[in-house]
């Protein structure tokens, strides 16, 4: 699924004259506002107030991208289907199989944290379409910043999922190389990612690639200053990013709704680049979406903004309880509209997948989740002085005074000389 990098640079075509065609994919936010205002006095105000609200309402009434409906039946769109004009039933059966083994990874890292042999886990459940269909409409020469959850990503971008589980455990800052897969290490602090994702594509631009930069992050992330101002400085700079926004509706126990007054993709009108807004549910139309975006950034016409409107089945993590927050008639309605069960009633329908190929994946999934409980267990225990390592490049004296009343501290769980928390001693 992913198109073979260009062997040489190409130049990136310049943006100019391309002026009324940013926002074109945009809401057209407070249209119909104000026009009727000429009635006078109080009734005449109310009224006018909702009339104002009933067209700012009908103004912001977000239009949503799809190509498979939940029933799993193919729908036509004039504008995109042209990116999935190529999509084989093969590519359809890749696409299905990354859905199932994300989904089964993601599972057994939560059974994992639960066990106690991860510290905590970012669950992805729900998302796999979003990730997958983003995840397999990059180049290889495109690079991706993510947050903590982006496990399907990584997995398209062809990073090990054990290699994901390392800094859940303790054991790594990451596991990997970036620059191996065009995948940045995993980012925990809320929106910052956008910002080294926005600075990275103005470099590429500078050096006359035609590649583009995705930055994933969430709704909840959407409120950070530090999108807001990657939204300007990419704007300003024309830079060639996609911001894909995964809206799973909840900011750990924030909804949507308390974090923005229009739809999140309508957010993009008001830097100057267009904003779209795709069912993140639905694999294909997330695949058609995020490449037509892609091109626009390698062919010079700056960022996007793409709202991936989906739905986080689990918790935010596993120190959340969601049912606190939300009911369970929320969940099953958009458990309705699951993405893998989607895909697979339209490869049954259409005749491009038998039994044996769900046999055989079921076979591999198995596998999968073998696999990683066996590599999780073998990995060692974290380096319990490790975090006073580094802080300092020649040391420092509180550092040192740390570590001492860190390791008196070990020291008091210490049955014997086996233990491994003899003061001064890392262990397990």
């Amino acid at each position: 699924m992913t198109v073979d990098s260009s062997a040489a640079r190409k130049p990136r075509r310049s943006a100019a004259g391309k002026a009324g065609t940013t926002g074109s994919k945009t809401g057209t936010t407070g249209a119909k506002t104000g026009t009727s205002g000429n009635t006078s006095g109080a009734t005449g105000t109310k009224r006018t107030t909702r009339t104002t609200r009933a067209a700012a309402k009908k103004s912001t009434e977000p239009e949503l991208v799809q190509l498979l409906t939940p029933e799993g039946k193919r729908v036509k769109n004039a504008e995109y289907d042209a990116y999935v004009d190529g999509v084989t039933p093969e590519d359809l059966r890749g696409l299905y199989r990354d859905m199932v083994l994300t989904r089964r990874f993601d599972a057994e890292a939560t059974a994992l944290q639960r066990q106690g042999e991860l510290g905590l886990w970012a669950s992805l459940l729900g998302q796999e379409a979003a990730q997958i269909g983003s995840g397999r409409a990059l180049r290889d020469d495109d690079y991706v910043f993510p947050t903590y959850r982006e496990h399907g990503v990584a997995w398209c971008r062809g990073v090990d999922p054990t290699n994901l589980l390392g800094m859940f455990r303790g054991v790594n800052n990451g596991g990997w190389d970036p620059n191996s897969n065009n995948f940045h290490l995993y980012t925990i602090v809320i929106g910052s990612q956008t910002l080294h994702a926005t600075g990275y594509a103005m470099g590429i631009a500078k050096d006359g690639a035609d590649s583009a930069v995705i930055a994933y992050f969430g709704d909840g992330a959407s409120s950070q200053g530090d999108v807001a101002e990657s939204f300007t400085f990419s704007a300003v700079y024309n830079a060639p990013v996609v911001f894909f926004c995964q809206n799973n509706q909840w900011a750990i126990s924030e909804p949507t709704e308390k974090q923005s007054r229009v739809p999140l993709y309508q957010r993009a009108q008001g830097f100057g680049f267009p904003g779209v807004r795709v069912d993140g549910n639905d694999v294909l139309a997330c695949l058609a979406v995020t490449r037509w975006a892609l091109e626009r950034a390698r062919t010079g016409e700056g960022p996007t903004l793409v709202e991936a409107y989906t739905y986080r089945m689990g918790a935010h993590t596993t120190s959340d309880d969601p049912t606190r927050y939300r009911g369970d008639d929320e969940r099953a309605a958009w458990e309705a509209k699951d993405p893998i069960l989607r895909l697979r009633r339209y490869l049954e329908a259409s005749n491009h997948a038998d039994e044996g190929f769900f046999a055989e994946l079921e076979a591999e999934s198995e596998a999968l989740g073998k696999r990683v409980r066996e590599v999780v267990r073998a990995m060692p225990d974290p380096d319990h002085f490790a975090i006073f390592e580094n802080a300092y490049a020649d040391g420092h004296a509180l550092v040192d005074e740390e570590r001492a009343q860190f390791a008196a501290y070990q020291a008091t769980f210490a049955t014997g000389s086996d233990s491994g928390f003899a003061a001064g001693e890392g262990g397990h």
